[in-house]
């Protein structure tokens, strides 16, 4: 790249980093512990029938975005706060070790397919004041299949819209909007949608006391936002990683304090 492109593009991640300076001091964190934890699923295919966990490591729907994503983000949370940030790490639900984390992810949750013996799991982990993240799906087609699978684990408590002013949006950065990134697909097609998922949401499923043990990213990228913040060669869409790490990092801390 140019020295003069690339000065360009260093001036303009400093404006974009120093809107993101953060409404709480990173140090007010100090002995917390955070560890990014993707949770490998089962899926269903074409023809409708269960299909077994993938041999290949990186080859199913669980694995999208990784290892970047979680690297990135992990790293990013470990230079901004004081939390403690362990390596990433993968694992089944069915997993002893679940229980020694309080934060779990899952992507592209529309392929999640839960077995009978997931689901109280689950649903005792969320119970218990653990957080599951569920992000990249699009649409109202996979909107209604990931709902088919929430509805199993909580089948009597209701999804909600979780909107500013909610302290979610102001517990690390001050975000004023709920943020649509694009995945970088259509990012390069010039747009922050796609399958019809035109306006984004984060949906909650709350416990007893308000508190959301499920937090649903819907119709917006996070993943992609914080796996392609290092590729020099698509410039434009650091815009839309800072948004992805600030609602990312409050999604973080909120789970961790509440």
């Amino acid at each position: 790249m140019p020295r003069l492109a690339l000065l360009a593009l260093l001036l303009w991640c400093v404006s974009e980093v120093g809107a993101q300076i953060p409404a709480i001091g990173g140090d007010k964190f100090a002995g917390l512990k955070w560890t990014f934890v993707r949770i490998k699923y089962n899926t269903w295919d074409n023809e409708g029938g269960a299909r077994s966990r993938s041999l290949s490591y990186w080859d199913d729907p669980w694995a999208i975005d990784a290892p970047a994503a979680e690297q990135n983000l992990s790293r990013r949370i470990k230079s901004v706060t004081s939390i403690g940030v362990g390596d990433p790490q993968v694992m089944t639900l069915d997993d002893p070790n679940l229980w020694k984390y309080p934060w779990i992810y899952i992507v592209e949750p529309s392929n999640l397919l839960l077995s009978d013996a997931e689901v109280p799991i689950l649903r005792e982990f969320l119970l218990r004041g653990g957080t599951l993240t569920v992000d990249d799906f699009h649409g109202p087609y996979e909107w209604d299949l990931t709902v088919k699978q929430l509805q199993r684990v909580f089948p009597d408590r209701e999804i909600v819209e979780i909107a500013p002013p909610h302290p979610i949006y102001n517990c690390f950065y001050r975000i004023d909007k709920y943020p649509q990134i694009p995945g970088l697909g259509s990012f390069l097609s010039g747009r922050t949608w796609e399958k019809g998922g035109f306006t984004a949401h984060l949906r909650g499923i709350m416990d007893d006391s308000g508190r959301p043990m499920v937090l649903i990213n819907w119709n917006t990228d996070m993943g992609d936002g914080v796996e392609w913040s290092n590729a020099e060669e698509y410039q434009g869409y650091i815009k839309w990683t800072a948004q992805a790490y600030q609602m990312l990092i409050n999604e973080v801390i909120y789970s961790l304090t509440h």
